[in-house]
């Protein structure tokens, strides 16, 4: 899947992805009445309401993107309503020829680890029957619980031909809390960093391994490093727009062929028509703020690049 993911970037030239994290909050008024008004004002009417936001986006944006990133909590919260609705975005988007990357930072062990990978990653066996629950080419994973925790997702990534995005130093203000505490003089993002492009030397695709990490946008200069400890992994880089990362910042993350990086914004995308630079499209065209965010966000990174 990192081949197709590739692919994607230089047919698209926008190395972003686009978060698909819904809050009702971000949902125009007149998408969430048509949806109340046929599911009241219930688990499944916020369902519909989500559904149909995201379907909006997704039509204004797929031919400029060459993946999504729906992140489950997102939808989890809505309950089983929510859940169907998670699973039908990833369905259509795949429908659209885009890369999904399920954003579920699961870290468990053994068989428990086992059954996240299968369920998101994988096929689970019913009497003779294989079926394929959510079915996302790429998910994040939490590897704080060591290679008990990430080798049996590798397991199915090198089944099912999929790929891993690993938390290595993330975007929050307080990840150094944990992951810049120096261990024999390096810091433990640094280790992971290592461990990340250990595990990839065995899942190689044609030019990339299918074991990638997460490095925040907002800490420039530790991706600068990890570029160069991961240097055939892809680097899935939150954090821009809204939490303040600019392409100019992000020139680092990306290997010297301008891949090797992809780009993530949520709400600075998906509700940009709350924002003044995209206020005159109106929440009626909500849709068409959200591409034109797109677009912007694409010149800007590819802009840096360019410049670099």
């Amino acid at each position: 899947m990192i081949n197709k993911l590739v692919e994607n970037i230089k047919r698209t030239g926008a190395p972003i992805v686009v978060g698909l994290d819904p809050k009702l909050e971000f949902i125009p008024e007149h998408i969430k009445a048509a949806a109340y008004e046929k599911f009241g004002e219930t688990l499944e009417g916020a369902a519909e309401a989500i559904w149909q936001f995201n379907k909006e986006i997704v039509d204004k944006t797929y031919d400029l993107i060459p993946a999504v990133k729906p992140q489950v909590a997102m939808y989890e919260q809505f309950g089983v309503p929510g859940l169907l609705v998670f699973k039908k975005t990833v369905d259509y988007c795949k429908e659209k020829g885009l890369v999904v990357i399920g954003d579920i930072k699961r870290g468990d062990i053994g068989s428990t680890s086992a059954a996240y990978a299968v369920g998101h990653l994988g096929k689970v066996k019913v009497g003779s029957r294989e079926y394929a629950p959510f079915d996302e080419d790429f998910v994040t994973v939490n590897p704080y619980l060591g290679s008990d925790g990430v080798n049996p997702f590798i397991d199915v990534c090198k089944e099912e031909k999929k790929g891993l995005f690993i938390l290595v130093k993330t975007s929050n203000p307080s990840s150094g809390e944990f992951q810049d505490q120096l261990i024999d003089g390096k810091p433990l993002y640094e280790l992971v960093g290592e461990k990340v492009a250990k595990w990839g030397e065995d899942c190689m695709g044609d030019e990339y391994s299918y074991i990638g990490a997460v490095v925040g946008a907002t800490y420039p200069e530790m991706g600068k490093a990890l570029r160069k400890v991961m240097p055939k992994a892809f680097i899935l880089v939150p954090g821009y727009g809204a939490q303040g990362g600019k392409g100019k910042d992000l020139v680092h993350f990306f290997n010297e062929d301008g891949l090797g990086a992809i780009v993530n914004s949520s709400r600075g995308i998906i509700a940009a028509y709350k924002q003044e630079a995209y206020a005159k499209f109106g929440p009626e065209n909500f849709g068409d703020a959200s591409r034109a965010a797109v677009e912007d966000m694409i010149a800007d990174i590819r802009g840096a690049l360019e410049n670099r």
